[in-house]
């Protein structure tokens, strides 16, 4: 991995600019690009062919990167640059101890989003592998770690409402420890909807929730193309969420205990699921 001649070092700089304003939402979806930090998510991203565009080294780091990475291949595109510490910092306010930062293309072809009026087949065509279907799961941190376990545990897609949190939010990219580069999506602007197109296509749908006659995970008749719906961290599932489902599941805990993180519950939804019909 060779760095380019020239080493930034002023805030100013135009590339500094632009990658410091992906730590923004706005501008993630704008410029369809995100930020990637650190040397095992740059390695992550490089080898499932994530688009990466340019790389900044910090300066004081220069020769461990390249140590560290310099066995990548890089896209023909992308250019690595020496950066002063000054402005490195000025990329992201996150912490990246690594002294390194990507800027990459967002994977459009990967993390789907679609309409279930007019895509209906995009969603049919994803109902032959392992599924997890997520509610409004706004903490990005949340959000990454129930990707990291999904992957872990044979699901093949995560099928999730429009309002969960970032894809690429720098807290999701960091939990879910590369998933985002192997783990398929979509986010759907209906997921009652979604939710029938599934059950149409002979899948059925169990809602981790205390609702009526919900049924203990660990006795549940499941099979092996069931999934699992996860809810808010704080509401847990809405009733139209929860009616569309063909029933609700519960997790046995200890009497007089709070309820489990949204990430844990679906962590042992699938992990119970996996124990019974393995991973693939």
């Amino acid at each position: 991995m060779q760095f380019e001649p020239i080493s930034v070092t002023s805030r100013q700089n135009p590339m500094i600019q632009r990658a410091a304003r992906l730590d923004m939402k706005k501008y993630r979806d704008a410029e369809g690009e995100f930020l990637i930090h650190g040397v095992k998510l740059t390695r992550e991203a490089v080898l499932h062919g994530a688009g990466v565009e340019l790389i900044f080294v910090c300066e004081s780091a220069a020769d461990r990167i390249a140590e560290a990475l310099g066995d990548l291949n890089l896209p023909r595109n992308c250019r690595v640059f020496a950066v002063g510490e000054s402005a490195f910092a000025k990329i992201s306010p996150e912490k990246s101890p690594d002294g390194v930062i990507c800027v990459a293309k967002t994977l459009d072809k990967f993390h789907k989003k679609i309409t279930i009026e007019k895509r209906e087949p995009d969603l049919a065509a994803n109902t032959e592998g392992r599924l997890l279907l997520l509610e409004s799961l706004r903490d990005p941190g949340n959000l990454g770690t129930v990707l990291r376990s999904a992957a872990a545990f044979g699901v093949d897609c995560v099928v999730m409402s429009a309002d969960c949190a970032d894809l690429y939010h720098p807290r999701t990219l960091r939990a879910a420890m590369g998933a985002i580069f192997k783990l398929p999506t979509l986010r759907v602007d209906d997921l009652p909807a979604a939710i029938g197109v599934l059950q149409k296509n002979g899948r059925r749908v169990w809602a981790a929730a205390l609702a009526r006659e919900a049924q203990r995970l660990d006795s549940l008749a499941m099979e092996a193309k069931d999934c699992f719906l996860i809810g808010n961290e704080g509401h847990g599932l809405s009733e139209a969420a929860i009616a569309a489902a063909d029933g609700a599941v519960f997790i046995p805990m200890r009497a007089h205990t709070e309820s489990l993180n949204a990430a844990t519950a679906a962590s042992v939804c699938l992990w119970e699921q996996a124990r019974r019909f393995g991973v693939d």
